[in-house]
């Protein structure tokens, strides 16, 4: 199965979630990573301006949102059902690093659809609703410091998601002109350390009778980057320049 497709049937489902500004956040975090499909279990306010203003141009997720009466509901149809826990619990499945599950979850995507559960901001899921999914990961926090924002908990799962399914190389978002220009040849770059001698003995900087070691200096100094034909030129075109307007060695 192709990634985006794998992606496709990974659902995201926000427990209880108070703060629309999160709902929009979450929302914009699922674009960036390729998911689309949100569910909302009993949002305190929503739709909302601010969810709107958070997601950006993720108002699409936002629109297509299924907003559920109970976590029952949000998870019907799925088949594998994760809930995000920042701590063990002693009922429910114990957690594993969203990492080393992520290869389960894409395997699940496969064979049906998947639903990363998240809670509430301040209380998180309750005992009943991790007990009522199959898996449970958490995000290795700074244990000191454990408690994420809703919108960065569901931008690193999604994250995780992403690099799993592409094989840890998604595909670039807009691709560029390369910048390099192709190496250049040997007697490109020797035609240049000609012409850079030239100018520099008619400059009277370089005494060719007494080269010293500056020329194995520079050798070494452009050695180090090695040069491309567009590189090449640019040089030679300042070196032409130069020549041009100080009336040195005006000779190829």
């Amino acid at each position: 199965m192709k990634p985006a497709e794998l992606l496709a049937k990974i659902r995201v489902v926000l427990c209880r979630p108070s703060h629309p500004g999160n709902i929009g956040a979450a929302a914009r975090a699922m674009k960036n990573m390729g998911l689309s499909s949100l569910y909302l279990v009993t949002p305190r306010q929503f739709p909302d301006p601010e969810a709107d203003a958070r997601a950006t141009d993720a108002v699409d997720i936002l629109a297509a949102a299924r907003v559920c009466a109970s976590l029952d509901e949000a998870l019907a149809g799925a088949t594998l059902a994760v809930a995000l826990s920042a701590r063990p619990r002693d009922l429910g499945p114990q957690p594993r690093a969203v990492r080393e599950a992520v290869g389960d979850l894409l395997a699940a995507a496969a064979r049906g659809e998947v639903a990363l559960v998240f809670g509430n901001e301040t209380t998180g899921l309750s005992n009943e609703e991790v007990q009522r999914c199959h898996a449970a990961v958490t995000i290795p926090a700074n244990p000191e410091f454990s408690s994420l924002n809703l919108g960065a908990a569901v931008q690193v799962l999604c994250y995780e998601l992403r690099l799993g399914a592409y094989g840890g190389t998604p595909p670039s978002a807009d691709p560029t002109t390369p910048f390099a220009s192709p190496p250049a040849t040997h007697d490109e770059v020797e035609g240049f350390y000609a012409h850079l001698e030239r100018v520099m003995t008619d400059a009277g900087f370089y005494n060719p009778a007494q080269p010293g070691r500056l020329f194995p200096k520079l050798r070494r100094l452009f050695g180090r980057i090695r040069l491309e034909k567009d590189e090449i030129n640019i040089l030679r075109g300042i070196l032409a320049a130069t020549q041009e307007k100080t009336g040195f060695g005006r000779r190829d």
